[in-house]
């Protein structure tokens, strides 16, 4: 099904107009940033709505899902196998400048016994053709994040759904043209950030909902996990390119694992939004020490200079009065936590490892049992699929498999364009932040309004 929405412009207007907002917008590739995604990027004022909002906007009905995938890489690896694995999916093309990588991505789709799906190896550009096909619905970008902008743009521009890994850009005015591309050609682009699917995440999710932590007053998330040895690994990333952002920037390079859950916690974009950001960073010092321990003598690593800071520290000011920290260290030897607390006037909830602190369930200073609220508030989605198959403890396939039905059943999705551009938008904003010596920086209304109007989220309903 690749019908154009009733009433949305055409693919031709929506080209003339996005290429007068977007002028100078490099396509990018899968490797290698352009300078001009390097730049440090200030505050870019609302432009003017040029469609309809897309809060609440359900998908179009389908009885197939037709996915064509952009990037073969260790993510993808991963994921494949979850949009294979589910009824009413498949996988009809795949894009990757590697040849090999695409054919191996191809093998998984006939192994499960789906046709074979067209390839894309033609070079950094060929995703365009991909976007192009009339049998794809949702395009799933998992390549280097410095092109994730472009390809979201070619997918919303060719009439397809965006489904796109962190981050989904990584500038302000790359945020601002996604959001106003998914308004005008009445396509979903989504940040598709699996840590919101934890089962600890969507439990404090529903007791935060029903009042169990009374009126909110403070959260934390972070992604702190030690990827040094991948960072320098020759073989895990294709190329350099992660590393090399730890050159470019010093604020946090990855903020929706911790701010996604959070956000979702707190109505923000739903009731509540996020209005300003103050960033802090450490100094750069433990990439060089690391090379230098570990690297040999003319490794190409030799010559980069690190600047990106060890640790970055920021609090997120919400409208309501709330405060949100958020955590980024890539860099240092610590066991991982994406620290994950809400705290308020009733109680206090802190993972790594869990536990709760309610008033009046608890007392004496003493951390209660997390399970013991398994019964009553784990999410659906964890009581229909107690034990999820996949990597990061299930959270990827109930990623997939809800966004497969919400496509499926012409469902609204959990989260869309407004999410994505919010809960990325500390990327750039804490950089400009912390070259600033902590100056607040505004974080942009993206919804233009709609984030007062109480609607659903994560915590949709179970489907009939």
């Amino acid at each position: 099904m690749n019908e154009q929405t009733p009433g949305a412009p055409s693919r031709r207007q929506v080209l003339g107009t996005a290429a007068a907002a977007g002028a100078g917008l490099g396509a990018g590739a899968f490797g290698g940033p352009s300078a001009r995604a390097a730049e440090a990027s200030g505050v870019v004022a609302a432009p003017k709505r040029r469609g309809a909002t897309m809060a609440g906007v359900p998908f179009e009905k389908r009885s197939t899902v037709r996915v064509g995938i952009v990037g073969y890489g260790n993510r993808s690896a991963a994921m494949i196998g979850h949009f294979l694995s589910l009824p009413g999916v498949r996988v009809t093309a795949v894009c990757d400048p590697v040849r090999d990588k695409a054919q191996r991505a191809a093998a998984k789709v006939t192994a499960a016994g789906h046709p074979a799906p067209a390839l894309y190896t033609n070079g950094e550009s060929d995703y365009e053709k991909l976007c192009a096909r009339s049998d794809v619905d949702l395009v799933y970008v998992a390549t280097p994040w410095e092109s994730h902008f472009a390809i979201a743009r070619a997918a919303m521009l060719n009439g397809k759904h965006a489904g796109v890994e962190c981050p989904v850009a990584m500038r302000l005015d790359e945020l601002w043209e996604l959001v106003d591309l998914s308004e005008q050609t009445r396509r979903h682009c989504m940040q598709l950030e699996n840590c919101c699917y934890g089962r600890n995440e969507l439990r404090v999710l529903r007791m935060a909902h029903a009042g169990k932590f009374g009126r909110l007053l403070h959260g934390a998330g972070a992604y702190n996990h030690d990827l040094r040895a991948l960072l320098f690994s020759p073989t895990y990333y294709e190329g350099p390119w992660r590393r090399l952002w730890h050159t470019r920037m010093r604020g946090d390079l990855y903020p929706t694992h911790g701010f996604g859950p959070v956000a979702a916690y707190m109505d923000v974009n739903r009731g509540d939004r996020a209005v300003s950001i103050s960033s802090f960073g450490t100094p750069a010092l433990s990439l060089a020490e690391y090379r230098e321990e570990n690297m040999p003598a003319g490794d190409p690593s030799w010559k980069e200079s690190y600047t990106g800071s060890d640790r970055t520290i920021s609090l997120v000011q919400t409208a309501k009065g709330r405060v949100i920290r958020l955590e980024h260290d890539v860099s240092t030897p610590h066991p991982y936590s994406r620290v994950n607390s809400l705290g308020g006037t009733r109680g206090v909830f802190e993972d790594f490892p869990a536990r709760v602190y309610i008033e009046p369930d608890h007392k004496d200073d003493e951390w209660g049992d997390f399970s013991a609220y398994a019964a009553e508030f784990d999410h659906w989605l964890w009581k229909d699929h107690a034990n999820p198959p996949g990597a990061h403890g299930g959270m990827d396939y109930l990623m997939v498999f809800r966004l497969m039905q919400c496509m499926r059943l012409g469902l609204t999705p959990d989260f869309d364009v407004y999410d994505a551009a919010t809960w990325t938008a500390p990327l750039p904003l804490s950089d400009a932040s912390i070259k600033a010596k902590g100056a607040p920086q505004e974080i942009p209304d993206f919804t233009r309004g709609e984030w007062a109007r109480t609607r659903a989220g994560l915590d949709s309903a179970k489907p009939a």
